[in-house]
C-alpha cells in the first residue's frame, strides 16, 4: 500500500461553548433513557431505519483503517429460526455446564436462562462479524490490527444510532458462536462473531430491572 492521501478537514464544525454544553448535555439524555429488553413486539421495521445506523456504525474509526467489520441484518424469519436454535443449544450447555458458580449467581437477579425467544420475535437481529483479515484490491489477504477495540467502538455507534432512531435493543453473545458463520454463510478463515444486537420496538408493557448506573465520580476522574 502506498502512502495515504490527505485532504483537507471540511465536516468538523465547532460551536460557541454553550451551544456545546447544551448538545453535550442533550445527547447525555437521550443515551440515558437506552435500556436494554427481551421482550420485543413483532412490529415489523423499515429496512431503511436499519441502513442508516449501520451507516453510522461505519462510520466508526479502526486501527490503520481497516474497517474490520462486517454487519449481518437479518429480517428473514426462517434464518431467524436458525440463529435461535443454533444460540440455544450453546446457551443450554453454557447454564447446565460450562458457567462459573459466580457468573450464574451474577445473573440470577435478571431472570436470563437458555431461552431465547428474541431472537426470532424481533424484527431485527445484526451480526457483528470481527474480519481477521482484510482483502486488498490485489487480492492479498493482509491482517487487521486492533480489531477487538476497533468492532467495539463501531458496535457502541450501532447501540446509540439505533436509540437514536427509536428503537430498543439487545446485545447477545451466546459462546462460542461459530454457528453463525455457517448460518449467515461468512467465511470461518478470515471472520468471527463478535455479538448479535437484537433492535426493534419493545413489548407494550415491558419491564426492565429497576438498575443503577454509576455516577460520573464512580466511572471517571479528572486530573
Amino acid at each position: 500500500m502506498g502512502p495515504a492521501k490527505f485532504v483537507a478537514l471540511s465536516t468538523y464544525t465547532e460551536y460557541p461553548p454553550q451551544e456545546m454544553v447544551r448538545r453535550a448535555r442533550d445527547f447525555n439524555e437521550r443515551i440515558q433513557r437506552r435500556r436494554t429488553v427481551r421482550e420485543f413486539d413483532s412490529r415489523p421495521v423499515s429496512r431503511e431505519i436499519i441502513e442508516h445506523c449501520l451507516r453510522a456504525a461505519g462510520s466508526a474509526p479502526s486501527g490503520a483503517h481497516m474497517q474490520p467489520w462486517h454487519f449481518v441484518a437479518v429480517a428473514d424469519p426462517a434464518i431467524k429460526a436458525k440463529i435461535r436454535e443454533g444460540a440455544e443449544v450453546e446457551e443450554l450447555d453454557f447454564y447446565q455446564r460450562r458457567a462459573p458458580k459466580e457468573w450464574l449467581e451474577a445473573l440470577a437477579p435478571l431472570g436470563t436462562d437458555e431461552h431465547k425467544p428474541f431472537l426470532e420475535k424481533a424484527p431485527w437481529l445484526i451480526a457483528v462479524f470481527l474480519k481477521r483479515f482484510s482483502r486488498l484490491p490485489d487480492g492479498r489477504k493482509v491482517k487487521n490490527y486492533y480489531m477487538d477495540e476497533s468492532v467495539g467502538i463501531a458496535t457502541g455507534f450501532l447501540l446509540a444510532a439505533l436509540h437514536e432512531a427509536g428503537l430498543a435493543t439487545l446485545t447477545h453473545t451466546p459462546s462460542p458462536m461459530g454457528f453463525l458463520n455457517e448460518i449467515l454463510h461468512r467465511p470461518k478463515d478470515t471472520e468471527r462473531p463478535f455479538m448479535i444486537v437484537v433492535a426493534g420496538y419493545p413489548e407494550p408493557g415491558v419491564k426492565v430491572p429497576d438498575l443503577h448506573r454509576k455516577d460520573i465520580a464512580e466511572i471517571s476522574t479528572f486530573l
